[in-house]
């Protein structure tokens, strides 16, 4: 084994905390490979005694390395290298409650912006908030940032945008280390970065803009999935509501598309779930209906399926999401941004 002096350098007149020149000593070893993964280093007090130094000051250095995941303790044989690091890449933790296309369009989005000098892990906790607790807490301290996009779901399958535990574990994060993505927990407050939909107005503000089109339809029909496995913000509904209500439009909320639906002379459907929509648009060839005039239907968020199919949508840019979250870690920027959502009309409705 390399003598301890040889590879961990501690000056008595620096500022730096000696914990913290252990830490930067190590680090930059397995760095340069003078370490590689596997291999053991020294002991607390193999150091605590080489370098005259307190068994206390060498214990905080090393729970500060294992908690950045940079070595491991096995019980009686001594610490280990964990793995390669690197001051010049950043160590990113995505934090997803689905693994569905349009979050797989932001991560995707978010890895091309930030390029190669970061490497990011993508972690799924489908909703479930003791989940992304725990994974919050395992991997403490452990990256330069966390990216979560926060939804949740209670014992009754409904959607929920904050839970205590989870707020208590991303507090412990450094503010300027934290982003939210997707839904805001304004628990957290103004000084964490966020890249957000605002679900109930930007639902409102796109049926705005299609309010003309709307008005030779009867009746708006939203179909909301309740007890969906991923359940949607409950926002949504109150936003198509709203909008109804304020505007006068006859309006209904169902929960599917059903087989063999009664159809009315002059319906304008919104659907959420692509599994809805296919439904919708089979029945409608079936009765010989025309999209934009005897029927209309928007469908919520943007996929290849709906520009193929010619189907009208509201949706956010889950592009400019991912990009806007790369541009904050790059700019170190901690804005809370609402993201851009868009109607792009294509006839349907």
């Amino acid at each position: 084994m390399i003598l301890t002096s040889n590879i961990i350098r501690i000056d008595p007149d620096s500022r730096v905390p000696k914990y913290q020149q252990i830490v930067n000593s190590i680090t930059e070893n397995i760095e340069k490979d003078y370490y590689i993964i596997g291999e053991k280093i020294p002991s607390i007090n193999e150091i605590s005694e080489d370098l005259y130094l307190s068994r206390d000051t060498v214990e905080k250095a090393y729970n500060l390395l294992k908690k950045k995941k940079i070595i491991v303790s096995v019980k009686g044989k001594g610490y280990y290298v964990a793995q390669n690091v690197s001051h010049k890449q950043l160590k990113v933790l995505f934090l997803i409650n689905k693994l569905s296309n349009y979050k797989l369009q932001i991560y995707n989005s978010f890895i091309a912006s930030l390029g190669s000098d970061a490497s990011i892990e993508l972690k799924l906790y489908h909703c479930d908030a003791n989940i992304l607790y725990n994974l919050l807490q395992e991997n403490k301290a452990a990256y330069d940032y966390y990216i979560v996009m926060p939804h949740f779901k209670d014992e009754n399958n409904q959607h929920q945008n904050g839970n205590e535990r989870v707020i208590s574990a991303l507090n412990e994060i450094p503010k300027d280390k934290l982003i939210l993505m997707d839904n805001l927990i304004p628990a957290l407050g103004e000084e964490v970065a966020a890249i957000y939909q605002d679900f109930k107005s930007d639902i409102y503000d796109s049926l705005e803009e299609g309010i003309e089109k709307l008005r030779k339809y009867e009746k708006i029909i939203l179909v909301y999935p309740e007890n969906a496995v991923y359940p949607y913000p409950q926002e949504l509904k109150q936003g198509f509501v709203q909008f109804c209500r304020s505007n006068d439009f006859e309006f209904e909320v169902i929960s599917t598309i059903y087989p063999e639906m009664e159809f009315g002379c002059s319906d304008a459907y919104i659907t959420i779930e692509e599994n809805d929509l296919v439904s919708l648009i089979e029945q409608v060839r079936e009765h010989n209906l025309e999209l934009g005039k005897d029927i209309g239907i928007i469908s919520y968020n943007e996929s290849p399926l709906k520009k193929l199919l010619r189907i009208t949508v509201m949706s956010t840019n889950f592009q400019a999401m991912g990009e806007t979250a790369a541009y904050m870690i790059k700019r170190k920027k901690s804005d809370v941004v609402r993201n851009v959502f868009n109607f792009i009309d294509r006839g349907s409705v």
